[in-house]
């Protein structure tokens, strides 16, 4: 065989094995670089930290007249105010699903208006859905303690 047809195929080999090895990854064009950003936004944090989850009082990714509801109100504002109500990153990764809601946060929580709560599953008792930069959480209203939140992502 001569160097050259060895060469196209050896050349080949390593082609056909490095796409097989990036292809079960799992990562894409992005090669686990974060591209995929909030792609499983609380499902690592709920699966860590045990239990079976009440599916009861959770909110539903069905409840799509939430979705309708918030674009409906913040379309109209200009690009500034429209991101008036989003938290600032290191504070939004504070809020976490089955965790305590930390001080910094609570003085972010406002009441849910009543066209919003008309659509949510009524809170448990002792618990309270409330406004917090732009999420609906479900807070205990002694400990703090966030059973769920409902992100909304436009």
């Amino acid at each position: 065989m001569s160097f050259k047809k060895w060469l196209c195929l050896v050349a080949a080999a390593a082609f056909a094995l490095s796409t097989q090895t990036l292809l079960a990854q799992g990562e894409g064009h992005g090669h686990g670089r974060g591209h995929e950003k909030h792609a499983d936004r609380d499902d690592d944090r709920r699966d860590d930290r045990g239990g079976d989850r009440d599916e009861h009082h959770s909110y539903r990714e069905h409840d799509r007249e939430l979705h309708d509801w918030y674009r409906g109100h913040h379309d109209h504002l200009p690009p500034g105010l429209a991101k008036r109500d989003a938290l600032p990153p290191g504070l939004e990764r504070q809020l976490i699903v089955r965790g305590t809601l930390p001080p910094g946060l609570r003085g972010y929580m406002h009441p849910c208006p009543v066209e919003v709560v008309q659509y949510l599953p009524p809170a448990p008792e002792g618990y309270m859905h409330t406004v917090i930069g732009g999420h609906i959480a479900l807070v205990n209203r002694r400990t703090f303690f966030v059973l769920d939140v409902f992100h909304f992502e436009l």
